[in-house]
């Protein structure tokens, strides 16, 4: 009798210590970049040692992107982020991580995106913390930034805007296609072909799963500024820690139709404190969504 009392009460304790430690995890706040570095140097060095940083902690470079000058952002997957994405809905928009490195006055900024915010946001299976880790070995962690307070994950899991406004899992459809081989093939090549000023900067397969990802640079020019990744980062991008891993925006072939999340949930999970209206706010890109949608259907449609 004395043991089955001391047996329930190291449970109690051992359930209660998990319980504490539950709610300690639901309590972090999560953001959606992580600083890894400021010092001075080059763009070029900084890049290069970035690169090899990275592909020495075991990721793979799938591609890399200028968006305007000063800017440089390397796009990297592992095989841990193709395993999670597999295992996800629409985990493929979830398979990369972007790695920015930035000109800032006189300093260079070597930042990334935040790979448990991000498992969040896309609401994957797995938080992605080793990602995180492997990243933080690799390039460092300063602070995590993009927000003033952040999100709970589960708040993260659930977000949107405002009211009104698209969820995670609400993409936009842009292409339909007979098959995922004819829709993977038709976005690599249209992409490839640089029209409407979208190019492609990456592709991803995700391993066992009829889906891949594509990174895409925006480029509208005068013409079509509403859609531009300079135009919409010199109205958003204005704090003194630049969130240039924003970029690239993402077009997901998923079986055999294309997808693309709405701009107004793929900027705002970036930048969940911008304004409504003002200087450095939402209206001053608010012709970007539907800009965003409609470049990317025109480019990538049957």
């Amino acid at each position: 009798m004395v043991r089955l009392t001391l047996k329930s009460i190291l449970l109690f304790v051992l359930l209660l210590a998990g319980g504490a430690n539950a709610i300690a995890a639901d309590d972090v706040m999560l953001k959606p970049f992580v600083l890894a570095s400021k010092s001075e140097g080059t763009l070029a060095e900084k890049s290069a040692q970035v690169k090899t940083a990275l592909t020495t902690a075991g990721f793979t470079v799938v591609g890399e992107y200028a968006p305007y000058a000063g800017a440089d952002i390397i796009i990297v997957t592992n095989d841990e982020l193709k395993k999670n994405a597999a295992a996800s809905d629409f985990g493929g928009f979830g398979a990369v991580q972007r790695v920015a490195v930035t000109e800032a006055g006189k300093e260079v900024q070597v930042s990334y995106t935040n790979p448990v915010y991000m498992a969040n946001v896309y609401r994957m299976q797995d938080d992605l913390s080793a990602v995180a880790t492997a990243l933080t070995v690799a390039l460092g962690k300063v602070e995590e930034f993009g927000a003033k307070k952040g999100m709970t994950a589960k708040k993260a899991r659930k977000y949107h805007y405002m009211i009104g406004m698209e969820y995670f899992t609400d993409p936009s459809v842009l292409a339909e296609y007979d098959s995922y081989e004819e829709a993977v093939q038709a976005v690599d090549a249209k992409l490839a072909n640089n029209k409407n000023g979208v190019s492609k900067v990456y592709r991803v397969d995700i391993p066992g799963k009829q889906e891949s990802v594509f990174g895409v640079g925006l480029k509208g020019g005068e013409e079509n500024k509403a859609m531009d990744d300079q135009f919409i980062m010199s109205e958003i991008d204005f704090q003194d820690l630049k969130s240039t891993a924003h970029l690239p925006y993402e077009v997901l072939v998923s079986g055999n139709k294309v997808y693309a999340l709405y701009a107004r949930f793929r900027i705002a999970i970036n930048f969940p404190d911008l304004s409504m209206m003002g200087k450095h706010s939402f209206m001053n890109i608010m012709k970007a969504p539907e800009a965003i949608r409609k470049t990317l259907q025109t480019t990538v449609q049957k």
